[in-house]
């Protein structure tokens, strides 16, 4: 029997042309001048602590824009970069529209691949999340009310966070978060194992089908929010709509959100402008 590549495609350039955001973005590099520029403003403007430890490792950071106010709700991002790339101080600039709304927003750090397996990065994020919880109260936020929120790889650890059994691993309530909105995430990683990125993620058949959150889904109190850029490959729109029919076919709460004339990276910045339909959803899931 021949070789079958998941979701259909015929080989790699195939799943190359599918997944590199590269291919479809406007201007990426002016994306990252646009993110490093707001990024220090972010720091400029607004108090924070950062490189505060979650973990045991010199990786396991978390930077902190406390909100004025005891009691505010929480932004939790995890940064993209496909699980190989980035750190979070190149993404404090999504700080800038929750911050106005009064939230304190966490923004963390881990280990990259191939350094630590899928594995670890994902124990890693998760327990950044479950300190959060523990501890958000010390920076001014409600832990009642903490919103995840991912881009891209941090779309995809953002909905594996909403896949783990926080009671019987974490002694947390089983479902801690208010609200998720995710951004070009990928949610069935099967094709990315026969992708340019192979080399640096090293996926096998069993980090495949650990980590890809859309074959976890449980029941959840947490809604969900799942966005892409309407620019972007329609694989990350496909990506979306099937979590999108698992989350609901689990009896779960979930919207899509194809973000007008957005690439992959462009996406992101609508968290720094208070009116955005981001931003009005943060807002939306801690009742504000």
């Amino acid at each position: 029997m021949a070789f079958a590549f998941p979701h259909g495609f015929a080989g790699q350039p195939e799943i190359d042309e599918a997944y590199d955001p590269f291919r479809r973005a406007h201007d990426a590099a002016a994306s990252n001048r646009h993110f490093a520029e707001r990024s220090e403003e972010a720091r400029r403007l607004l108090p924070h602590r950062l490189g505060v430890p979650y973990g045991p490792t010199l990786a396991e950071t978390l930077d902190i824009f406390p909100a004025a106010q005891p009691g505010a709700p929480v932004f939790f991002f995890v940064h993209g970069g496909y699980w190989r790339a980035r750190a979070a101080r190149d993404f404090h600039c999504v700080a800038l529209g929750p911050q106005a709304m009064g939230f304190t927003t966490v923004v963390i750090d881990y280990a990259l691949c191939p350094t630590v397996t899928l594995d670890e990065l994902v124990r890693q994020v998760r327990a950044a999340a479950a300190w959060t919880v523990r501890h958000i109260a010390e920076f001014n936020g409600d832990p009642g009310r903490i919103v995840i929120g991912g881009s891209s790889a941090g779309g995809h650890l953002g909905a594996m966070l909403l896949t783990t059994p926080w009671r019987t691993d974490y002694g947390l309530p089983e479902d801690p978060f208010a609200g998720a909105v995710l951004l070009s995430g990928l949610y069935d990683i099967a094709p990315l194992r026969y992708s340019y990125l192979q080399p640096l993620i090293q996926l096998d058949e069993g980090s495949v089908r650990r980590n890809s959150p859309v074959q976890h889904v449980r029941p959840c109190a947490t809604p969900l929010l799942l966005a892409w850029g309407d620019v972007e490959q329609a694989a990350f729109a496909q990506q979306s709509q099937g979590l999108h029919a698992a989350w609901q076919q689990a009896g779960n709460r979930s919207e899509l959100l194809a973000l007008p004339g957005a690439d992959h990276f462009e996406a992101m910045v609508p968290l720094e402008q208070t009116d955005s339909a981001l931003c009005r959803a943060l807002r939306g899931f801690v009742g504000g």
